[in-house]
């Protein structure tokens, strides 16, 4: 018996733009959602984006809305402060109430994560097949932060998985001091977007060849220990790796050789050796893993 189709809402909020869609899918369906209508917008102030984000979804009866937010976010559903985010740099976002803002303007129901937890959600519905029992995603953009998708659920603890704010060993060439508010020379103090714009004064697509390559080195390097880390501690089944910083040429190829180096053969696993362009590797669902993650939220609500 083929279920009724049904109007969902996804909404992306990212450090530089926000992704809004609508999509017509059947609850619990293995297949993709089919978008119908999206709308890029850029992060400014929570007010301005809400009126901007509420004109795009105002013409549209959705049965629900997922949202994926960057962090932290309170995911506690027991706490007072359950959808608001938290200690983030981004000043005018600092201390926002995102989910009780987003009820008083909509009326159906609101399922709320993290940007990346979706995104890992999302890939591991639908971005491999329903081949995988464990994904990790990380995103490598403004910030970086990961998700974990285990067991066929997200992965969430005392708090949501902050990836992107561990402590990575400096690479001996590299004297940049770390831009992160919090930890300075973090993962993302280091190795993100806005890392490598402060250290040449311009974004990571615009360095000259010299300067990439020297990135490539520097950023590799940093992520392979990240992922070491990731792969000893949490054993997924597949790595995903996306955001803007990971359109620097051969990157990810990169990042696999230095894993290889710190790694060992401790773990003899073939996913580590001959197979390790088939275990870490680039979103199945492109760009759209994030804003498909919404829909996996409406879908799969329990994750």
């Amino acid at each position: 018996m083929i279920k009724q189709r049904t109007l969902y809402g996804s909404i992306e909020i990212g450090g530089t733009k926000i992704n809004c869609a609508v999509a017509e899918t059947i609850q619990n369906s293995k297949t993709i959602p089919s978008i119908l209508k999206e709308k890029k917008i850029q992060t400014k102030t929570p007010n301005h984006n809400l009126n901007e984000i509420f004109k795009f979804f105002n013409q549209y009866n959705i049965h629900s809305l997922g949202v994926g937010s960057f962090g932290p976010i309170e995911l506690d559903k027991n706490a007072k402060n359950f959808g608001k985010i938290t200690s983030t740099p981004k000043i005018p976002w600092r201390n926002f109430d995102l989910l009780n803002n987003l009820k008083e303007k909509f009326s159906c129901n609101i399922y709320i994560d993290t940007d990346v937890n979706v995104a890992a959600l999302a890939e591991g519905k639908w971005g491999f097949e329903n081949e995988l029992q464990s994904c990790l995603y990380l995103t490598i953009g403004t910030g970086i932060g990961g998700g974990m998708f285990l067991n066929n659920k997200l992965l969430h603890g005392i708090s949501h998985p902050e990836m992107g704010h561990i402590t990575v060993k400096k690479h001996p060439d590299d004297n940049f001091e770390g831009v992160c508010p919090y930890h300075v020379d973090c993962l993302e103090g280091l190795a993100s977007g806005f890392a490598i714009e402060k250290r040449f004064g311009k974004k990571a697509q615009n360095l000259n060849l010299k300067e990439k390559q020297f990135m490539k080195k520097i950023i590799s390097y940093y992520l392979a220990q990240a992922l070491s880390n990731y792969i000893l501690i949490l054993s997924p089944n597949k790595i995903i790796l996306g955001g803007g910083v990971m359109n620097l040429n051969n990157l990810i190829i990169d990042i696999r050789s230095n894993i290889k180096k710190i790694l060992n053969d401790y773990i003899l696993k073939k996913e580590f050796n001959e197979k390790i362009d088939q275990y870490i590797v680039s979103p199945k669902l492109g760009k759209k893993s994030g804003i498909y993650g919404g829909f996996a939220l409406c879908v799969f609500p329990n994750n």
